[in-house]
């Protein structure tokens, strides 16, 4: 009985049988081979994994996320019936904490149809053992959601989305493709210009080597939940690193225990992103007809939603735990730290108000 190939070995067989391949096609592969993908082997967060998110550093996070959906369900008109979807859950840490908030006001927990979009095992374990008592589905599509208004968060979801990615040369741009050389991997670009006519007029000055990354699958995403929100009402709050307009510059990057690591290296083992473009993502969102509020940055977000009071309140509770909610309050705001880098966004039914967006 021969061993099954491993992923670097059938991403080279493709390579070698069918020719190079799109980076999308390669971040897919690396992140979500169904049976050897990294999203479906192992868990990659906290100190032991690869990297930390803003839920595993303070119950604050969630908290504040829980007042804001709150708001929104109130301002619906507390209904009934509603779905609440979390989409990539980490180990359930985020919605546990969101709950624990939410389920105080009158009438949430009753109306709570609780989806989560998932796809690791490990993962799906640890996420059933937090929030089981709500009685939580996980689903395989964005469609898979009731028939009431639907909430939707999304934190560090849509940089873990493939990319496409294009280079500026002398004749045009190039998509930049995934081949071997010798025996490794390496980029390449498609000899084949894609034509002026469909890149942006904004890039027709780039200069030469510019990159432009483009998300397909996000806004492929975004345009489901957000054609769903248009139909039913609620609302999307995504909380990622990314900017605000379309722009070129290359952020595809590899993550492993916490160091940078080369994308090419490790198929599998390495977690691969890329900066999320919130101009792309809103303007997906208003051409279904949801309202998109002005980009706050997570440090603006988290201060208009009220982490200096909660901080306080926390503090006033255990003070000899002072000192590490102040430090986590900061590592979250601070704008050296996650605070400038993360971004928040949201789209919502017109005439909502999300909190924290001016």
């Amino acid at each position: 009985m021969t061993d099954t190939p491993s992923l670097p070995d059938l991403i080279d067989m493709q390579i070698r049988t069918t020719g190079p391949m799109s980076v999308a096609t390669y971040m897919g592969l690396c992140l979500t081979h169904p049976t050897k993908g990294y999203y479906k082997t192992a868990d990659p967060l906290g100190v032991a994994g690869d990297f930390v998110t803003a839920p595993e550093i303070s119950q604050m996070f969630g908290e504040l996320i829980g007042f804001f959906f709150v708001n929104l369900w109130q301002q619906m008109g507390s209904p009934k019936e509603f779905t609440l979807l979390e989409l990539g859950p980490g180990r359930g840490t985020l919605m546990a904490d969101i709950l624990r908030v939410a389920c105080r006001a009158d009438g949430f927990r009753d109306g709570l149809d609780l989806r989560l979009f998932e796809t690791n095992p490990t993962l799906i374990a640890e996420q059933n053992a937090r929030l089981e008592a709500y009685g939580a589905k996980w689903i395989d599509g964005f469609d898979k959601v009731g028939p009431g208004p639907l909430l939707v968060v999304a934190n560090e979801f849509f940089d873990a989305l493939p990319i496409r990615q294009f280079v500026r040369t002398e004749d045009g741009w190039h998509e930049r493709m995934v081949g071997t050389n010798n025996g490794k991997r390496v980029f390449g670009l498609n000899p084949t210009p894609i034509p002026a006519s469909a890149m942006p007029e904004t890039l027709a000055g780039a200069e030469l080597n510019a990159v432009l990354e483009v998300g397909l699958a996000s806004g492929e995403v975004m345009n489901r939940l957000a054609n769903t929100i248009s139909t039913q009402g609620g609302a999307i709050l995504a909380v990622d690193y990314g900017y605000a307009r379309t722009q070129t510059g290359e952020t595809l990057q590899g993550v492993r225990r916490h160091q940078y690591a080369d994308v090419l290296d490790a198929p599998g083992e390495v977690d691969l992103s890329a900066h999320v473009d919130f101009e792309a993502l809103g303007t997906v969102a208003t051409k279904a007809g949801l309202a998109v509020q002005p980009l706050a940055t997570q440090g603006q977000f988290l201060t208009r939603m009220g982490i200096n009071e909660r901080t306080s309140a926390l503090i006033a509770a255990n003070a000899s735990a002072a000192a590490d909610l102040s430090a986590s309050k900061a590592r979250l705001v601070g704008p050296d730290q996650m605070g400038n880098l993360f971004k928040a966004f949201c789209a919502a039914s017109p005439g909502l108000q999300p909190p924290g967006f001016e």
